[in-house]
């Protein structure tokens, strides 16, 4: 007879309660709605039995089923991840893709998890099937164990009697074998055939799950840089729509001492994909040389500097580099301490920065300023000093903040506009000047939105996703304004105010900062990589 017992630490049978039953499933599919409806039940359940008594049947149903939602509670979520042949690393990826977040190494992951802004409208459920058959059971045990302790998550995991299981603080544990003898274990799956991993083509055609167990596991070779590509954007690779986009992808990823032959076979296999790659620079790099960590990106405004990037690091060094081929062209003079979070230059050469305690700083160019535009400086500086801002961008004559309670405000020479445009912080602003000067803004409720100072906010977002904005920027371009937007979960997106195609990428990486070039072209900064990508016709 199947039983559902709670693990000893959890000191309570499941509630028998559910909301509706699984047609034919018995008490054991009870069980399981009693333990996923009942709101003070473990966090992890776990579902074991013999070979073919009906566990991953179990799941299956339980992935479709409906239940109905508490009043006042949103229905949880239900996501079905297969674990058999999966390594921990693959398994971490597909997690942190379908939780908004971006998780470089299983152990990223509970961490990603505890301090992401995502927002969640209900609790998650992963049911995880065939541990037992997993690549790497025992990492992938400690990874669930892990994840069983992080609020708003459960787990459902099923495993053959005998498997080593995640170990959590409370337990419930649905026993289809009952006090059966389970018999001995049957002989493991065939591992399957792994594609040729040093051929650019095979490897970007494959199921990128098993391209990822066969880097993870199998072969440690380097296979001419693929394998480290691989390992540096894997996240987006396993996510990245068809053999085109993750030959992108592979390409974006490739360093500096990859075999010559990968970047002509991976750009021919990446032609249909939106974008064509002009350069990338990633950590351990030495020809070209990596630029170093980006935390925030800027783009001259014009000028004896125009055509240059500002890109500062997370000690708050500003440099600068050519946006031709990120080529180093000197840094910037400031003496702000600790962390910039934001950074505005503006026409005249002047660049704004925001620090972590959201304290506004001026970097002078060459040229004097307009007595005007130092009054307004330093009257937002003054205000800042008491109300920090969370954002920064500049315009001609303006320069706009962005607060913690999802406010934008422009500060002008012809006096203060405002608009309550978010839920929650705004977490990046930019301007840019067209025939209409406008503001762009995004939060952490997962929106883009656009304001012009002096006119109501446009109602519709420009752009909304699950995770939080992490970085805008805007600038002109020859086909008019163009938008780079950047989420916390690895999307970025540029987009035409005005109308016209979106393009979306993923580094693999967390995306730190964006930028939008006088050219068009999109830069994409994270902590180990730059690059930048020109939007394709077609």
């Amino acid at each position: 007879m199947p039983s559902a017992t709670p693990s000893p630490a959890d000191g309570r049978r499941p509630s028998p309660k559910t909301s509706a039953s699984l047609t034919g499933t018995g008490p054991e599919a009870a069980a399981l709605l009693g333990w996923l409806t009942d709101p003070d039940a473990p966090r992890l359940c776990l579902v074991t039995g013999a070979p073919g008594s009906g566990k991953s049947a179990l799941l299956g149903r339980l992935a479709v089923h409906g239940t109905r939602a508490r009043r006042g509670r949103a229905k949880a979520e239900r996501v079905l991840v297969p674990l058999a042949g999966q390594s921990a690393l693959g398994v971490a990826w597909t997690l942190a893709d379908r939780l908004g977040v971006v998780a470089r190494t299983p152990a990223d992951l509970v961490p990603a998890l505890a301090t992401s802004e995502a927002r969640r409208t209900g609790r998650t459920v992963l049911l995880l099937t065939d541990l037992h058959a997993a690549a790497e059971p025992e990492a992938l045990a400690e990874l669930l164990g892990g994840l069983a302790e992080v609020g708003r998550i459960r787990l459902v995991v099923e495993a053959r009697t005998g498997t080593r299981v995640p170990r959590a603080a409370r337990t419930t544990v649905v026993d289809l074998d009952g006090d059966a003898d389970p018999g001995p274990p049957p002989a493991p799956a065939p591992f399957p055939e792994l594609p040729d991993l040093s051929d650019p083509v095979a490897v970007c055609a494959a199921d990128p799950l098993l391209v990822t167990t066969g880097y993870a596991t199998a072969s440690p070779d380097d296979h001419g840089g693929l394998r480290d590509a691989w390992l540096r954007a894997g996240q987006a690779l396993c996510a990245a729509d068809g053999p085109a986009g993750r030959a992108l992808v592979l390409l974006t990823a490739l360093g500096d001492g990859a075999d010559p032959r990968l970047r002509p076979a991976l750009a021919g296999q990446a032609a249909p994909s939106p974008w064509r790659l002009r350069w990338a620079r990633h950590r351990g790099d030495v020809s070209p040389p990596w630029p170093g960590p980006v935390a925030v990106l800027g783009a001259t405004a014009g000028g004896p500097s125009a055509e240059l990037l500002l890109v500062g690091d997370h000690t708050g060094t500003v440099r600068l580099l050519r946006e031709a081929d990120a080529s180093g062209a000197g840094r910037l003079a400031h003496r702000v301490q600790g962390r910039i979070t934001a950074l505005a230059p503006t026409a005249d050469g002047t660049v704004l920065l925001l620090d972590e305690r959201g304290r506004l700083h001026t970097v002078r160019g060459t040229a004097p300023r307009p007595p005007y535009l130092e009054r307004l400086t330093e009257a937002v500086s003054t205000t800042l000093s008491r109300h920090p801002g969370t954002a920064l961008a500049a315009i001609a004559g303006s320069v706009v903040v962005g607060d913690r309670l999802g406010s934008v405000h422009a500060f002008g020479v012809n006096g203060l506009h405002q608009a309550a445009s978010h839920s929650g912080r705004v977490t990046a602003v930019t301007a840019v000047e067209s025939a209409t000067p406008f503001v762009c803004s995004g939060g952490a409720d997962g929106t883009v939105r656009l304001w012009t100072p002096g006119r109501a906010p446009v109602p519709e977002p420009l752009a909304e996703h699950r995770a939080p904005v992490v970085a805008l920027h805007a600038a002109p371009a020859p086909g008019g304004p163009l938008v780079a937007a950047a989420w916390a979960d690895g999307r970025v997106e540029l987009i035409a105010p005005e109308g016209g195609r979106r393009r979306a990428f993923r580094p693999g990486p967390a995306v730190r900062a964006v930028a939008v070039t006088a050219t068009g072209a999109l830069v994409v900064g994270t902590e180990e990589s730059l690059i930048c990508l020109e939007p394709q016709e077609g």
